[in-house]
């Protein structure tokens, strides 16, 4: 028998950010084994810039290293990083984006907690337009072997015809316009496996996994993961039924791109989304929706970044309209 009080203790900053860690990893074992290896060497580049970064900025504020380097919130935004970026990407792009990140979002918004944008995200938006190229080269899983990798990663030729292959989101959308073809034509090429890029989709159940881990240890709440994948598999159901042949199916677009990644692990950034239960309904379905219009019709094939920064500006505004009634008085709201 349970005795009261019942009073939680509070959890960390070190202790949530090491949750964190551990639900990635059966994405990084998944990435490593079945897309590219290189992503360790990537993570562990993102890792040392994000801290070496984050050391530079305290110190010329003036503030102690210890505390901030400790608690493994730079690590966090650099491995979210290592993951979005493609594996064969420069090692002085990731370092780059890490540094945004971290110096350019993280810090000059007052450092961890301050911060109205997601770090990772914003890093992310910033390199995809700076560096369209380079960021649109990803490798077919298992295409190239771990010497080739790291020879592009630290400098090597960049054959791009012979390196790069779209993502799944990509191909659909650049061969839908092609006249005559449709999802299903498409999709029947060599660069699909059961519901989306061969050897990628197997990376959306992992990320579901260590979402479960982070559920299951009250890290992060329901609501925000149920409302992002609710809504996009609504809104994607919709299209996909009046329209199958031009529009992918729901699993498709849950199973593709940075869907999982994102339900989990970004929307659900504590600093940067809404706070009120309600508002998290809100904020992440709205996300979902930004995300799926980008996708579909959009200029780039996924969304979940620029979705993410577009609904942290409206973040104040959802808050402040889905405040809890106040315990006792009908209608009222808590101000």
């Amino acid at each position: 028998m349970i005795n009261s009080p019942y009073i939680r203790k509070p959890a960390s900053v070190q202790g949530v950010m090491l949750a964190v860690l551990t639900a990635l990893i059966p994405a990084i074992i998944v990435y490593a084994s079945q897309i590219a290896a290189v992503v360790l060497v990537n993570l562990a580049i993102a890792t040392i810039a994000a801290l070496a970064g984050e050391a530079l900025v305290l110190k010329l504020r003036g503030r102690p290293l210890a505390p901030a380097l400790s608690d493994l919130s730079a690590v966090v935004t650099a491995w979210l990083l290592a993951l979005c970026f493609p594996p064969i990407l420069p090692w002085w792009a990731t370092v780059l984006g890490v540094l945004i990140a971290i110096v350019a979002v993280k810090h000059l918004y007052g450092g961890l907690g301050q911060n109205p944008f997601n770090p990772a995200m914003v890093a992310y938006c910033a390199m995809i337009v700076a560096f369209p190229s380079l960021m649109s080269q990803w490798p077919a899983a298992g295409q190239l072997d771990f010497a080739t990798q790291l020879g592009l990663v630290f400098g090597g030729a960049r054959e791009i015809d012979a390196i790069a292959s779209a993502t799944a989101l990509d191909t659909i959308k650049t061969g839908l316009r092609a006249a005559g073809a449709t999802v299903q034509s498409i999709m029947g090429e060599g660069n699909f496996g059961l519901v989306s890029g061969r050897g990628w989709e197997w990376l959306a159940p992992a990320y579901a996994l260590g979402g479960l881990y982070l559920l299951a240890r009250g890290i992060i709440t329901w609501h925000m993961p149920a409302a992002f994948l609710g809504a996009l598999a609504a809104i994607s159901a919709a299209f996909w039924l009046a329209d199958p042949a031009h529009y992918a199916s729901p699993l498709f677009h849950l199973a593709s791109g940075g869907a999982m990644l994102g339900a989990f692990f970004i929307v659900t950034d504590p600093v940067s989304g809404a706070t009120t239960p309600r508002g998290k309904l809100v904020f992440a379905a709205c996300i979902a929706l930004v995300a799926y219009i980008i996708r579909s019709f959009g200029a780039f094939p996924e969304g979940v970044a620029f979705a993410v920064l577009l609904l942290n500006i409206c973040v104040p505004l959802i808050d402040m309209n889905t405040q809890p009634r106040v315990f006792g008085h009908r209608g009222d709201k808590a101000r």
